[in-house]
């Protein structure tokens, strides 16, 4: 008889009739109530044990964490909390898991030593449920752009190129580390290895993108990045994964179009359809905020600020009216900020992102026209020769969550930028050549995949929402 998941058998109606599932014990209470779970629901389903009807020995191999087949009558729940569970008729040990050493008991443990047990973490409700709600955004990412007419391209992991013109990255050499071959120079020589040539790991796919999107039109990737910065905030990891929309014929206001549209369509999926996990994950944020100071908790519930995202219209706002703003606001004047807003040109920082959009607008905000400066190259200079169409969308909590621009299209402006910044133009002739033949105005943005699923889950720390964190001094699993 086929088995059925733990999410089906809860939603079905009970008729005493047979069903077989497969899960692992969450509990078993008084050798007669066994709490199994199968991962497909946050919820577990209770097992009614009869335990003189079964093998002492066998009772003894039931313990948390141990893997079961569960053969028996489903009928109406005698308890409370739902409304069916299981007589339970045989049981299948698949695998037990000892008591004395299983790590993952039912008591609370810290985030800490979760990621010193990053292969068995995903069997709490927490892990589990955040691992879900993280499935269901990449689903509803790519739903969204196949309906949306977008291709879905696969952007080298390999490069030669630094998009972001700035920025540490991983070295990907075949090279002896302690005897590479050496140019009369001195210097490593590079042409020896195994593309002949200096490579790294990509920071992001997307260059490659922009010259797929001035084929096919529309265009996103959806994969890994690495920046090989030394630091360790709960911001920062070193392996992570993008999505970068790029789109032929779009100016800024189309990017900010798409931004927008694409932001509150993922939130609404996964607002429909992670209920129990977000429910679970909101209640948990709760009692996370209780712990802090009455200054430091958040001013809504997770479920509510992803309402505030998914049925507020985005507020578009220029760098310098965002400036001015917060050069007059009460926080700057009194000093709260940690980093005073003085001059014209200062980059934003997260504490002034989320007052705009917590304090002084209440919805999320998309601010655009940076100043040139600190800014990448690749941005389109506007008639003022200052600024750039760039944008940045703000978010409450966590402040800039996609960071975009519409694409410099005039090849001499172009080379302009890239002489001022040292950019040597035949380490991106290619990239050039974009705008030699056929060029035309195209945009697109980055969205920083675990920034995304921190924000839906409510969770504090980015390497609690990546399955198997890649940190500084961490390559554990």
């Amino acid at each position: 008889m086929k088995s059925i998941s733990v999410k089906k058998i809860l939603t079905t109606k009970p008729e005493s009739q047979k069903v077989v599932l497969n899960g692992w014990v969450k509990t078993f209470r008084s050798n007669r109530f066994i709490a199994l779970n199968d991962g497909s629901t946050i919820n577990n389903i209770q097992c009614v044990v009869d335990f003189e009807e079964f093998d002492e020995q066998l009772l003894k191999q039931i313990n948390t964490g141990a893997a079961l087949r569960i053969t028996g009558e489903l009928v109406e729940s005698q308890g409370r909390g739902q409304s069916v569970e299981i007589q339970v008729k045989d049981i299948f040990v698949h695998g037990g898991a000892d008591p004395e050493v299983y790590p993952i008991q039912p008591k609370k443990h810290s985030m800490e030593f979760l990621r010193e047990q990053a292969h068995l973490r995903v069997r709490t409700n927490t892990f589990s449920a955040i691992m879900r709600v993280r499935s269901a955004l990449s689903f509803a990412i790519h739903q969204y752009f196949q309906q949306n007419g977008f291709y879905y391209f696969h952007a080298p992991i390999v490069t030669g190129s630094d998009a972001e013109g700035a920025g540490e990255m991983f070295k990907v050499t075949t090279l002896d580390s302690k005897n590479p071959p050496l140019t009369e120079d001195g210097e490593v020589d590079y042409k020896q290895d195994f593309f002949g040539k200096e490579t790294n790991l990509t920071v992001s796919g997307q260059l490659e993108a922009e010259a797929y999107a001035m084929a096919l039109g529309k265009v996103y990737t959806f994969g890994p990045t690495f920046r090989a910065e030394n630091s360790n905030t709960s911001r920062h990891l070193a392996e992570f994964w993008m999505i970068e929309p790029e789109v032929a014929f779009n100016d800024l206001n189309d990017n900010m179009d798409l931004a927008e549209d694409f932001m509150q369509n993922v939130i609404k999926y996964v607002l429909a359809n992670c209920v129990d996990d977000l429910t679970f994950l909101e209640k948990r944020l709760l009692d996370v905020e209780k712990t802090k100071p009455q200054a430091e908790r958040s001013e809504m519930a997770l479920i509510e600020k992803l309402k505030f995202v998914s049925e507020n219209t985005f507020k578009r706002v220029s760098y310098t009216e965002a400036f001015q703003i917060l050069r007059n606001s009460k926080p700057n004047k009194k000093k709260k900020f940690k980093y005073p807003i003085n001059e014209w040109g200062a980059d934003l920082q997260s504490e002034h992102e989320r007052f705009l959009v917590e304090k002084h607008f209440k919805c999320p905000v998309i601010l655009f026209d940076y100043p040139a400066e600190i800014k990448a190259f690749y941005m389109r200079l506007n008639e003022d020769g200052k600024t750039v169409a760039a944008m940045d969308v703000l978010f409450p909590g966590i402040g800039e969550i996609i960071g975009g621009a519409q694409r410099e299209e005039r090849l001499d402006v172009l080379k302009e930028k890239m002489a001022t910044l040292n950019i040597p133009e035949e380490e991106l002739w290619w990239y050039l050549d974009l705008r030699k033949f056929g060029t035309a105005e195209h945009s697109g943005f980055g969205l920083g995949f675990e920034r995304l699923v921190l924000f839906a889950t409510g969770m504090g720390n980015i390497r609690d929402v990546i399955p198997f964190p890649r940190t500084p001094q961490n390559a554990e699993f």
